[in-house]
């Protein structure tokens, strides 16, 4: 077989491959939260909620503001007196004001049908609510509670989250679930049971809300844990039993890498089997850190699956004794700072530059390889390496950088590859 022949089988079984390892998404039916569309055949939406005190507007309209243009498709707030009640059309009305049209989400516990009852701008203007049932009717015999929230919604004709969550869970049922497990032959473990009492309680929910008048196409469910095996097990049970558009996210992810690690690990392995339709990456901020991280992290989830794409992604290497300088440490961060910048301009202009692919590299072992498969690369010189830095466009070499203007040369080069290879938006309009 010739070398060109070789060459296209062997791209054939990569592209066959591909294909063959793309996600099926699980089929639901469509919800519509304000403008953004969740489920069926819609892209995995990301979502975020804010850690302000809501009765304070002008500082949750801040947080809003700054969460979706970070990239939050859906923003959440604690609906959880009669003042964050009353903020939420002044919270509304400012970001549309703003030109942030964001779907507001309320978060109700407890106290959530008295609110939603005394103050009607609040829930005319709210996106959607979240409802945990563990938390509606606490001390209750009865569903009344659940129902008044259930009915606003029907009469607003607002879409409803039947969110449980295991730290929360109707009591009752679970009591009622372990005692039935007891008396059997073989009883299962604890967990087992808890995970599908978390199961019965959404989709018995979710039952009754259509029963009070919310249709199958307003409801979307979650079941959420904390820990990773517990989550994929919950949610794959949940997915195989409903059409319902499912939230994904660990309860409490943690802070730091172990949050993002975690978050990583139980949502890449349920994404990867189809199941889920929004996420959120429930990080906790460091004191006075940026919550925007969470919107980051989530995106990065998406992007690193292939399931969507938001910004341009930098390839860098780790670093090893042969990249004894920090220059390119210095400049891969320079440069994904500066795509991430860019990106809302560029994404105002050009279509598809969310796809592009940059590589920063340290050294000639893997430098031009990896600069090859990027769409635009540099490899830097390692030590002892002559110091001069390649460029390749598209897999071809453009040119030889050296000299203390390294990465001021290659931004240049970046932005005229954005703006010679990516088509402008005003272009496809006219065509």
């Amino acid at each position: 077989m010739r070398g060109g022949a070789q060459a296209w089988l062997i791209l054939y079984m990569l592209n066959l491959g591909f294909h063959m390892a793309q996600i099926q998404r699980r089929r639901t039916v469509s919800v519509l939260v304000g403008s953004v569309r969740v489920g069926c055949d819609a892209p995995v939406v990301v979502q975020s909620m804010t850690n302000t005190d809501t009765a304070d507007v002008s500082s949750t309209v801040e947080q809003v503001a700054a969460l979706a243009r970070a990239g939050s498709e859906l923003v959440r707030v604690t609906v959880n007196n009669e003042a964050a009640a009353a903020a939420i059309p002044r919270i509304v009305e400012q970001l549309e004001r703003q030109g942030v049209p964001v779907p507001i989400i309320g978060d109700f516990h407890y106290n959530g049908h008295l609110l939603l009852t005394k103050y009607p701008d609040c829930a005319e203007n709210l996106a959607k609510y979240r409802i945990n049932p563990g938390n509606v009717s606490v001390g209750r015999k009865n569903d009344d509670n659940f129902r008044t929230m259930i009915e606003v919604a029907v009469k607003y004709q607002k879409p409803v989250r039947i969110g449980v969550n295991w730290g929360s869970l109707d009591q009752a049922l679970l009591t009622r679930m372990m005692d039935d497990n007891s008396r059997l032959p073989q009883p299962r473990e604890a967990r087992e049971v808890t995970m599908e009492a978390m199961v019965v309680s959404a989709l018995n929910s979710a039952a009754l809300a259509e029963k009070y008048g919310l249709r199958s196409d307003q409801i979307i469910l979650s079941a959420k844990v904390s820990g990773v095996q517990d989550l994929i097990d919950v949610y794959r049970s949940l997915a195989a039993r409903c059409q319902y558009p499912l939230h994904l996210g660990l309860t409490e992810a943690g802070m730091g890498a172990k949050g993002i690690v975690a978050s990583s690990a139980a949502l890449a392995v349920l994404l990867q089997q189809g199941i889920g339709d929004t996420i959120r990456v429930s990080l906790t901020p460091a004191p006075g850190g940026d919550r925007r991280e969470e919107v980051r992290v989530a995106q990065q989830i998406l992007q690193s699956l292939g399931i969507r794409s938001f910004t341009p992604q930098v390839t860098a290497c780790p670093g090893c004794g042969r990249t004894t300088s920090t220059f390119f440490q210095e400049m891969a961060e320079e440069i994904q700072s500066y795509l991430r910048e860019q990106m809302p301009v560029w994404k105002g202009r050009y279509t598809g530059v969310e796809e592009m692919k940059v590589a920063v590299m340290g050294c000639v072992v893997n430098g031009p390889g990896e600069s090859k498969h990027a769409n635009i690369g540099i490899s830097l010189p390692g030590t002892f390496e002559d110091p001069k830095a390649p460029v390749y466009v598209d897999g071809r070499l453009m040119t030889t950088l050296k000299g203390e203007k390294i990465v001021a040369e290659f931004i240049r080069i970046l932005d005229q590859y954005v703006d010679t290879h990516y088509a402008a938006k005003e272009e496809l309009t006219l065509r």
